[in-house]
């Protein structure tokens, strides 16, 4: 049988063998062995055999039970199971019958001990690291186990919650989260010999909770960015619990969370939406709303403005259906309301402009009836008429379908000339001429000329429909001057049909001259109604005017 002596005990035995006391070293083992034997026999009492090694502990019926009885322990710091001190032998046989992953560093070097739950976690480096030094056995976490055996050997614990590692379990580097705890093990004099870890892996955990947690992320970014505006709120109060940037922009970048909407937007009292929120709280039913005006304040402290909104109202249930709170969802559709608002303007004014083109086309086919001599004639004054009349619907064509810039810049002059020449009766004399227009050349703007165009065309059309150019001798007189920063025009009719009183309905047409002259223009128009036709006076700024 070979054995394998420590280097001390091998010198041990030369020393023998060279002195003559005994012949070899088989002797020199067989004396000390009688010699051993002798002094168990003077501790163990008269008439009892000696007791063979109690190695109980193992038999829990577990892998790492027979792997430790196989292994050769006489190689390590620990010596043979035989020598195994009580306080090492119940720890080993504690941790063997735990279900939790439970290794014992034994010693100042931390000789690995440990159960088939810890087996499971060791992965590949299993059953290499039982009986191994764990500065050794892990040495990827070598520094981290040094503190460890510092700290708890001195008599102290560690626990970690959750604690990243990097560890080689397959060959290959690999992240792993564990639950470590760590407590000293005393010896039979009471100081720590031992370190107890208890090792739960939490990876899978970790991971799925990181996994949501960006999942959550993702979907605070998407709610966040979202084109809609979003809020949640909490409770009968409806107090602000999270709201997206949409919202934000919405309310006017106002700090809501945390607080009630009556306190963080009391604009929107009397508007009907709390009394929404509240019908909503109370009966679980959501509320979709449809291009409803709601004004809010979205400057500090600037004026209320008044925005168009489609939104949902949804209840938010717990487990037990009780409502709890409300999940507001909608977009901000004032522009889109404003475009179909301007549709709609647009289509009355397109219907309204067809029918004064017949009534205009019917006025010049009367005035050139009148000075025609020949149907030839009246054909060629008529066909003049309506090439004018199509020039003048030109300057007003860009209004109709939003093209005002792409006007060029023209004069005043000109500009009353192109809309009143259909109206021209040419078979007159100069001197018995009853359209006559007088003024500077004033430069007009191509933004301002298309306003400016369409209010005068209608004023010319109701001339021509109700007014002046109605009657055989009715005349217009057109004249402007500029007076300090505005400038000022007067349109003046005479010899009309004769006026009982002013119109006592504003028609679409009269409602049109008003939006050009004073909404787009920030002009002013004032009308003096006479019995002999009416008078005009417009005001314009000559800033707007050159725009």
């Amino acid at each position: 049988m070979n054995v394998s002596l420590t280097p001390e005990w091998a010198a041990f035995i030369a020393d023998k063998v060279q002195s003559g006391e005994y012949r070899s070293a088989s002797e020199v083992v067989r004396a000390g062995l009688r010699t051993l034997t002798q002094e168990s026999r003077k501790d163990q009492p008269k008439g009892t055999a000696p007791a063979p090694c109690d190695l109980s502990f193992l038999d829990d019926g577990s892998e790492m039970g027979r792997l430790m009885r196989a292994h050769d322990w006489s190689r390590t710091a620990l010596g043979p199971l035989a020598t195994w001190p009580q306080s090492l032998k119940t720890t080993v046989g504690i941790l063997l019958r735990s279900p939790i992953p439970i290794v014992l560093l034994w010693g100042p070097d931390g000789v690995m001990i440990y159960n088939d739950a810890y087996s499971v976690f060791a992965g590949g480096r299993h059953p290499l690291l039982l009986g191994a030094k764990v500065r050794e056995g892990w040495p990827e976490v070598a520094d981290f186990n040094d503190h460890v055996m510092q700290v708890v050997l001195g008599g102290g614990t560690l626990s970690y919650q959750d604690q990243e590692l990097t560890l080689y379990r397959k060959g290959r580097a690999e992240q792993v989260w564990m639950n470590l705890d760590y407590s000293p093990v005393l010896d039979e004099s009471g100081r720590p010999a031992g370190v107890l870890a208890i090792v739960v892996e939490t990876t899978e955990r970790v991971l799925a909770e990181q996994r949501v947690a960006a999942e959550g992320e993702r979907f605070r970014s998407l709610f966040q960015k979202a084109p809609g505006f979003m809020a949640m709120l909490r409770g009968p109060e409806h107090v602000f619990e999270i709201v997206n940037d949409s919202y934000v922009q919405l309310i006017g970048h106002r700090d809501v969370i945390g607080k009630p909407v009556r306190t963080a937007l009391p604009e929107i009292q009397g508007q009907g939406f709390l009394e929404l929120l509240d019908t909503v709280f109370t009966s679980g039913e959501p509320f979709r709303g449809h291009a409803l005006p709601v004004k809010l304040q979205r400057q500090p402290h600037g004026p209320v403005e008044e925005r168009f909104v489609e939104f949902v109202y949804q209840p938010i249930s717990d487990s037990t259906g009780r409502v709890t709170g409300i999940f507001v969802e909608g977009y901000d559709v004032t522009e889109r309301v404003e475009g179909e608002d301007k549709q709609k303007l647009l289509l009355r004014e397109l219907n309204h402009r067809v029918k004064n083109l017949f009534a205009i086309a019917s006025g010049m086919v009367t005035i050139s009836a009148r000075s025609a001599s020949t149907p030839r004639e009246m054909a060629q004054v008529l066909h003049g008429r309506l090439n004018a009349l199509a020039r003048a619907n030109e300057l007003i064509r860009p209004g109709l379908i939003g093209t005002e810039q792409d006007q060029d810049r023209t004069t005043l002059d000109q500009l009353v000339e192109t809309i009143l020449l259909p109206y021209v009766d040419e078979a007159r004399a100069k001197d018995q001429e009853c359209i006559i227009i007088d003024g500077p050349a004033v430069p007009v703007g191509g933004n301002a000329v298309t306003s400016l165009a369409l209010a005068l065309h209608e004023t010319a059309t109701n001339a021509a429909k109700y007014g002046a150019l109605a009657a055989p001798k009715g005349c217009i007189r057109v004249d402007w001057h500029v007076k300090d920063t505005d400038l000022h025009l007067r349109w003046e009719e005479t010899d009309g049909p004769a006026l009982t009183s002013p119109p006592q309905i504003q028609g679409f047409g009269s409602s049109l001259v008003q939006r050009s002259i004073a909404g787009q223009l920030h002009g002013q128009i004032k009308y003096d109604w006479r019995q002999d036709g009416v008078t005009v006076h417009v005001t314009v700024p000559l800033e707007r005017l050159s725009q």
